[in-house]
């Protein structure tokens, strides 16, 4: 197709609009839920103090705001695209940001001295308990009445175009970690998948066997282990084979191909992963995915991924074998083998990409964990 048709075909299958909007009237909307920023939304919502009182220094200074992308929903209610920080920081200072509860902010929100408002400092919305440091009826009328322009994805659009819209307008950097990106956009196009993965991330005995630091639960990285999890549960190897250059770019691509697959097995992907998460519970624990020293017959360190790799997607892909818990030390003996596994210890070390590991590793883990291992012969 010659360009210009290209060009042509896609611009009608974008319907938008866009206009200005008071700040008074953004928040009229999230009062009365015709604007949603979902909870999923606001945990990646992590501006500073500093920065959400810069923010709101410039609203008071008159400063343009970039404008924010909703997508109109079939009921009518917009869903914020982007944005979330600037509606977050408006509602949070003005006491009406929602918890997953429902409630309001308890606190009113003081705001930090800023560079051309240095009095700003300690300044809150509408304390009745100290006017003295609340903003005047005529700052807070200031605020209420600058504004914010919105540019709307209406409903007629191609479903895919807010999945486009989200990626392109977050890759700059506003959402911290790649993950955090695909949760978003996961709960824009199939959201009983997300309230799935997220359930089997929140499952107990998954969470004991990774045993991830703070840091990486701030990161949702244990979002992305049972994403990974999914999807290479049943790839075929010579798909694994032609994953590309970067495993994250796959992740988020397969991850919106499986969203929109209106016949995926939900029930054979929360039994496969957690009877995966029970046999190993039972069996290595926290230790499931440490390295293992044999002269020491210890476990040792922190979770690592290619363990995870051979050993849950290994057991996963063959749960339907395991009726009963293996012994614990049948599965606990072939994981220490994997250490001493050729395969493993040429395809596992420093340097060794997931690109190029994942072909032999997901092989592996299926081999060491089918049906004449050693496991079933006592099942």
């Amino acid at each position: 197709m010659p360009l210009q048709e290209e060009i042509d075909k896609t611009r009608q299958e974008i319907r938008t609009d866009d206009y200005s909007m008071s700040i008074g009237e953004w928040m009229s909307l999230y009062q009365s839920n015709e604007i949603d920023i979902n909870p999923e939304f606001q945990r990646v919502f992590r501006w500073s103090e500093h920065q959400k009182s810069a923010f709101i220094e410039s609203i008071l200074l008159g400063i343009p705001i970039p404008p924010i992308f909703v997508s109109q929903r079939n009921d009518g209610v917009w869903d914020v695209v982007d944005g979330v920080q600037r509606l977050s920081t408006i509602y949070e200072f003005t006491g009406i940001l929602k918890k997953d509860s429902q409630e309001k902010t308890p606190q009113p929100v003081a705001l930090q001295k800023t560079t051309y408002l240095p009095s700003l400092a300690g300044k809150k919305w509408d304390d009745p308990h100290d006017p003295e440091n609340s903003l005047t009826q005529t700052q807070r009328l200031l605020i209420r009445r600058a504004k914010i322009g919105v540019n709307i994805v209406e409903k007629e659009s191609d479903p895919m175009v807010k999945y486009e819209l989200f990626q392109r307008l977050n890759t700059g950097g506003t959402i911290a970690t790649p993950q955090e990106m695909r949760n978003c956009i996961l709960l824009m196009l199939n959201k009983k998948l997300h309230e799935l993965m997220r359930s089997l991330a929140d499952y107990e005995p998954f969470k004991n066997c990774i045993a991830l630091s703070d840091r990486l639960y701030e990161e949702q990285y244990d979002m992305e282990l049972v994403l990974r999890f999914i999807l290479l549960l049943d790839k075929p190897e010579e798909d694994i084979r032609k994953l590309g250059d970067d495993v994250s770019v796959f992740l988020t691509e397969e991850m919106r191909k499986m969203a929109l697959n209106q016949n995926l097995d939900y029930s054979h992907i929360e039994m496969a992963f957690k009877r995966t998460f029970d046999i190993l519970n039972q069996t290595t624990g926290d230790s499931s995915f440490k390295r293992y020293k044999s002269e020491q017959d210890r476990f040792l360190g922190g979770f690592l991924l290619s363990a995870f790799e051979v050993i849950a997607l290994g057991i996963g892909h063959n749960y339907q074998n395991y009726q009963n818990i293996p012994a614990t030390d049948k599965i606990s003996g072939l994981i220490k083998h994997i250490w001493s596994d050729s395969t493993y210890k040429n395809w596992s070390g420093a340097g060794v990409n997931a690109v190029r590991r994942l072909p032999y590793l997901i092989p592996l883990g299926r081999k060491v964990f089918s049906p004449g291992q050693g496991v079933f012969s006592s099942l």
